[in-house]
């Protein structure tokens, strides 16, 4: 009997890779340019307005201003980080497993801030837009990294983080040393 998801059927097609078609598209260079304008307008605010604004922010706000504009930052380098390393595997520059590689030292899932506590309402409102900007990317960047470097279900920690996988392999292992 011939699969019928065979690469030998005249009928069947390789499934699109939607997430690495996302990607390569315009809609990426307008995500990367998105990005890269917010690093650079946070960087600008944080320089001089922002600093000027948090002089006269009381004891409680000044420390929070000061924690939510270094997560701020650092959440900022590491999009920006994820951002350069996709954009090098779309001009040829990396492959994506050696991207994937590289990734592996950018957080995307670390720094949220929190939009409230002692001194938050006090903050700059300016500050506050960039905060909530740069969340909205990262979360828009999360589930694009989640669609391009996907694990497949044979990879170990698939199957140790999903229990109906865990079940299946241990199945297959089964019947593989019965057949022996």
């Amino acid at each position: 009997m011939k699969d019928k998801n065979s690469t030998n059927d005249p009928g069947y097609a390789e499934p699109v890779p939607f997430a690495e078609r996302l990607a390569n598209s315009e809609n990426f260079l307008s995500l990367f340019r998105e990005g890269m304008a917010l690093v650079e307008e946070s960087a600008a605010y944080l320089d001089s307005e922002g600093r000027e604004e948090s002089k006269s922010l009381d004891r409680a706000a000044s420390l929070t201003y000061a924690t939510e504009s270094m997560r701020l930052t650092t959440r900022l380098m590491q999009l920006a980080s994820w951002l350069l390393l996709q954009r090098a595997v779309n001009e040829g520059e990396m492959t994506h497993e050696q991207a994937g590689e590289e990734k592996s030292k950018v957080r995307l899932d670390s720094l949220s801030s929190p939009c409230t506590g002692p001194g938050w309402e006090m903050l700059p409102v300016r500050l506050k837009d960039l905060i909530a900007r740069s969340v909205r990317l990262q979360e828009r960047i999360r589930i694009l990294d989640a669609a391009i470097y996907k694990k497949t279900p044979t990879e170990p920690e698939a199957a140790t983080s999903n229990p109906v996988a865990a079940q299946l392999s241990q199945l297959a292992n089964a019947f593989r040393q019965g057949s022996d």
